[in-house]
């Protein structure tokens, strides 16, 4: 595809009225604390402001202790079941959860075997595109970025649903399905259609298996053989049970309540979604770990040394390595202090693919890492709670781990996170609640109206 190089152009004028919006659109940091104003919607603490209530999924970093309220280890719910529990029962029985975990969302409880079977036919039914989308839609305009493929595809199927406006929890909760189960379809897809007229590189378009989990077939689907090893499908299953929900105010997900509220239809509300996810503050994290330890590799020639791999991050910090960021990306989060659950879970699981992949030593260097940070971390740096390794410090290293490329590692997310925004997506039209809309204060003055004639040159 022929890139229009006038669309990408910052031309002279175009400068002139960013300086524009640069003077006029600033507001001084000190205002948001004379208004009490909750940037980000967290108070100062770091403490979410209350939006709204659900009852799908918990994200717990706080226990009450003599009324004050102390860090605790991280905590994640699934519909009252704690998700660590659930990812044990899925480990021990020797099965794939994605889609279990997908079931309870949407519909608040386990379901049995006869209910969890025919749960999987019905997404395997849905696993068919309309006829000629891959051609006409996929193959047609290749993107260099697989998310914004992938929202472009969601968009368009709508053009193919006659009930496409309907907002029943019925009709919702069937396209639902449908996107659930064509996620992996469309994202890698999109992916081998980059791959075919970017790159030069063969192209491949497996069908789906119907026999096959969701974890399964993403494999079956991307790898030119269909191979994969069963600790490969497990690890990347448990990547998807684990990334299935994070409560109703993660970005995206809070994006999915908002456009909810307005009254849109499924598809419009999950491409928003998409939008948000693809931003490198909320889905693309993994991807900023990825690239921070390959530049780390390079820089420190012991990656045993504690001293060394502690300076390393510490020239992170002081802005004066990797992006210059100041950041040690994969460290901290939002909402957890002393741990995130899905990273103390899914590190048992990377640890056993490296060592499958003999990348042991690499393995070790992500666990130096993880040890060391948060001390460099609360040495340089003023905080107000906990810093610990959160699931994207390793979810960037099992991907990698599974050959996956870059392109697909936050649609991957998408792919898992697309079960949570539909249970919310569900619990916002069921509720029928009000249109979310929060205040903003004008702190402009009033001012009179110029003549175009009288107005200065300057």
């Amino acid at each position: 595809m022929k890139l229009d190089p006038k669309f990408a152009e910052i031309t002279p004028k175009l400068k002139e009225l960013a300086a524009l919006c640069r003077k006029n659109d600033w507001i001084n940091p000190e205002l948001y604390t004379k208004y009490d104003v909750k940037r980000g919607l967290r108070d100062i603490n770091g403490r979410g402001v209350l939006a709204g209530l659900t009852e799908i999924s918990e994200v717990r970093s706080m226990k009450i202790v003599d009324g004050e309220r102390v860090p605790c280890e991280g905590k994640l719910f699934y519909r009252g079941y704690d998700v660590e529990a659930l990812v044990e029962v899925f480990r021990r029985e020797k099965r794939f959860g994605f889609e279990e975990s997908t079931y309870l969302l949407l519909f608040g409880e386990l379901p049995n075997k006869q209910q969890l079977d025919e749960f999987c036919d019905l997404l395997s039914q849905y696993r068919t595109l309309p006829t000629n989308f891959v051609r006409d839609i996929i193959l047609k305009a290749p993107s260099r970025d697989m998310m914004n493929t992938l929202a472009r595809s969601v968009l368009t199927l709508y053009a193919y649903d006659a009930k496409g406006d309907d907002t029943s929890p019925e009709n919702v909760l069937r396209q639902c399905l449908q996107l659930i189960a064509l996620f992996p379809m469309l994202s890698v897809y999109a992916y081998q259609a980059f791959r075919h007229y970017h790159d030069g590189q063969s192209l491949f378009i497996h069908v789906p298996d119907s026999t096959l989990s969701t974890a399964e077939n993403i494999l079956h689907l991307l790898r030119p053989d269909s191979k994969y090893t069963a600790l490969e499908a497990e690890v990347l299953d448990i990547a998807l049970v684990l990334h299935a929900e994070h409560g109703g105010g993660n970005n995206s997900t809070f994006a999915t309540h908002v456009i909810t509220s307005s009254g849109t239809d499924t598809y419009s509300t999950i491409a928003a979604a998409l939008g948000s996810l693809k931003g490198p503050r909320h889905g693309g994290a993994n991807l900023r770990v990825i690239q921070m330890i390959e530049d780390m590799k390079q820089q420190v020639k012991d990656w045993t040394d504690d001293e060394e791999v502690a300076g390393y991050l510490t020239k992170l910090l002081h802005k004066e390595a990797f992006d210059r960021s100041g950041l040690i990306y994969g460290m901290g989060h939002a909402v957890y202090s002393i741990s995130d659950p899905r990273a103390k879970v899914f590190r048992k699981f990377v640890q056993e693919l490296s060592a499958e992949k003999q990348k042991d030593a690499e393995f070790a260097l992500y666990a130096k890492v993880e040890e060391l940070a948060p001390k460099i971390i609360a040495k340089e740096r003023k905080i107000y709670k906990g810093v610990s390794a959160n699931v994207d410090f390793y979810s960037g290293f099992a991907y990698s781990l599974l050959d996956l490329p870059m392109e697909l590692y936050t649609p991957i997310f998408a792919i898992a996170r697309i079960a949570g925004w539909s249970a919310h997506r569900l619990e916002e039209i069921i509720n029928n609640g009000k249109i979310i809309r929060p205040a903003y204060k004008s702190i402009s003055t009033e001012r009179p109206y110029i003549s175009l004639a009288d107005r200065n040159a300057d």
